[in-house]
């Protein structure tokens, strides 16, 4: 009986209540939003449990489809080849503004006119029970339509690639008439502040800045360098998959004043100081999404005396990136068996080693969000602190507690999983073992070439060979490599046996693979790469490799490490790159420029 009344009350709240998604107490509180909707909006239920009690998009809007026998369809915009997406582009734009801001704001995605029936359009919709699709339809002056369900998320990446948002800042830049220029100082003199500060004040440079950010945090890049050059011009550069890239030369302006107006912008800093390092920090609101960016200025040296030449790097940190899923840190065999194994001990250290922006503190994370859970105290100890981690205590470091206070505290406030940074020092790397040693599963980083060698590096440090040894799970040396850009990437046809023969790698082996070499396309800025992917050098320490460490005299045996790791199933990065290129992900050159023949 009481099923009926609520099936009458709404079909979609019935559904869902019987399925387990909803309860009725939930029900009652969407039905109550529902007959208080003000100013006419007539909401569904399903749109009310979304919009207004924050639910899962696709979990309810799936059951709406299913409800009401829409097709929920596969649109992956990465598998549909440049033409195609072209059509779908052209019909986004060719209805007018309006039509297309009135696409973008009901999430409709028109896909194609029906093969068989020429006056019948196809639609995918996030929601197929907006009212909009019908005026929608008839702005495409169609007779008959179709919708489909979509995923929200498969919506959202389509829309970034088919409709790239624009930059308002840099529009406002092109269409800014005023040119951007100043008197020439006299060798002698000094900065003039006065004229400093007018011609840092025009609308013209903080668009340039703001469009800066805008734009790298769009295109995925994860530095912008502000480099100032002789000649009153400041190079912008883009650090994208790992390269550098000039983006834009601003001149005719004071290096000076674009270094200042960063430094207006950011937090933390002295636009008046040009002479010693400064840290700050920027927030933004981009897309919706909340982005960091670290901002560091260091003074340097200029061949024009008049000038204060600083150099800025802003580092963008996008929480949204973080990766919580380890199947997308690209671990594969035993380096994925040996991870997994290493973090799900109770105690016992995890260590991840490679340069600076090899991933390492991505990988981390990656790692803390398998363990974390509101049974264990998680504390982690970083400067900077990169990323927000859910569900963790990271603690500020500043002026009243420096990173080495930080860690002797640590001890004292019962830990259960803990990440320490970085490893810097004798006295960091003793605190961090002791607690690898004392019941605590921990994490952290060291600068080393690979996996052996950070056992010499420790060892080195003065820390004892036995503590090394047990207390230590794991170390992964990391790298990164380019990703081959899946537009324009083409087979390799032939086969220079002298190159492979060079590499030490059987020609007629690796001619039985599929494997491919970079083009350069519009999508890839002409790199032939996009993207990134991590390749490891995974030394677990099993019984063999532990008492061969408490067995070393004077200097560990590296050497010995290695083979001893290689016997257990280890690849070295050269391997573990060579797996990437045989699974299509990058190319051999790639792999033989990011990593060394050991």
């Amino acid at each position: 009986m009481i099923e009926s009344q609520q099936e009458m009350i709404d079909k979609i709240g019935y559904l869902l209540l019987k399925k387990g998604i909803i309860d009725a107490k939930i029900l009652d509180k969407a039905l109550q939003i529902k007959r208080e909707d003000q100013n006419g909006l007539k909401r569904n239920l399903a749109q009310i449990l979304v919009q207004e009690l924050k639910f899962d998009h696709d979990t309810i809007f799936r059951e709406v489809a299913l409800l009401y026998a829409f097709k929920e369809i596969n649109f992956k915009i990465e598998d549909i080849p440049e033409d195609k997406r072209e059509v779908i582009r052209s019909m986004i734009n060719g209805q007018g503004e309006d039509v297309k801001n009135l696409l973008l704001e009901s999430k409709i995605l028109p896909l194609r006119y029906d093969d068989k029936f020429k006056d019948k359009i196809v639609f995918a919709a996030v929601d197929p029970t907006s009212k909009d699709i019908i005026k929608v339809a008839h702005a495409f002056n169609t007779r008959k339509y179709e919708i489909n369900y979509l995923k929200k998320a498969d919506y959202d990446k389509a829309i970034e690639i088919l409709v790239p948002p624009e930059n308002k800042f840099l529009t406002d830049l092109q269409n800014f008439k005023e040119e951007i220029s100043m008197e020439i100082l006299d060798e002698s003199s000094s900065i003039d502040e006065e004229q400093l500060n007018a011609e840092i004040n025009k609308s013209a440079l903080i668009n340039l800045i703001e469009g800066a950010l805008v734009d790298g945090v769009r295109r995925g890049v994860s530095d912008i360098h502000f480099i100032p050059k002789n000649g009153n011009r400041t190079e912008i550069h883009f650090r994208q998959d790992g390269k550098l890239q000039l983006w834009k030369t601003q001149t005719n302006t004071l290096p000076e004043a674009v270094m200042a107006v960063v430094k207006d912008r950011s937090k933390g800093m002295d636009r008046f100081e040009r002479e010693m390092a400064q840290d700050g920090y920027i927030q933004r609101n981009i897309d919706g999404r909340v982005i960091r960016f670290r901002v560091s200025v260091l003074p340097v040296v200029g061949t024009e005396v008049k000038h204060k030449f600083e150099s800025i790097v802003i580092r963008i940190l996008d929480d949204s990136k973080i990766i919580t899923d380890l199947d997308k840190l690209g671990l594969i065999g035993y380096g994925r068996k040996v991870f997994e194994k290493a973090i799900r001990q109770p105690q016992g250290m995890v260590i991840m080693t490679g340069p600076t922006g090899s991933g390492k503190s991505t990988t981390l994370v990656a790692a803390l969000y398998q363990v974390i859970n509101p049974t264990k105290n998680v504390l982690t100890v970083e400067d900077p602190v990169e990323y927000v981690i859910e569900g963790a205590r990271q603690l500020k470091i500043g002026h009243k507690m420096n990173f080495e206070q930080a860690i002797r505290s640590i001890l004292r406030h019962d830990p259960d999983i803990v990440l320490v940074g970085e490893m810097r020092d004798k006295e960091t790397a003793e605190t961090a073992i002791k607690l690898a040693n004392t019941g605590h599963l921990t994490f952290s980083t060291l600068h080393t070439n690979d996996a052996p060698s950070a056992v010499a590096r420790l060892f080195k440090m003065g820390v004892e060979p036995f503590l090394i040894a047990y207390a230590i799970n794991l170390i992964v040396a990391q790298r990164l490599l380019r990703r081959l850009c899946p537009i324009c990437k083409k087979r390799v046809e032939e086969y220079d046996g002298e190159y492979f023969k060079s590499l030490n790698l059987d020609v007629e082996e690796w001619k039985q693979y599929e494997i491919f070499e970079p083009v350069g396309c519009s999508k890839c800025h002409n790199t032939g790469y996009k993207g990134r992917l991590a390749i490891h050098e995974s030394l677990y320490f099993t019984k063999d490799i532990r008492e061969i460490i408490v067995r070393s005299g004077e200097e560990v045996d590296e050497e010995k490490i290695r083979i001893q790791a290689k016997k257990d199933g280890t690849l070295n990065l050269r391997e573990s790159g060579l797996e990437k290129v045989r699974l299509g992900m990058t190319s051999i050159a790639e792999v033989v420029a990011g990593t060394t023949d050991d």
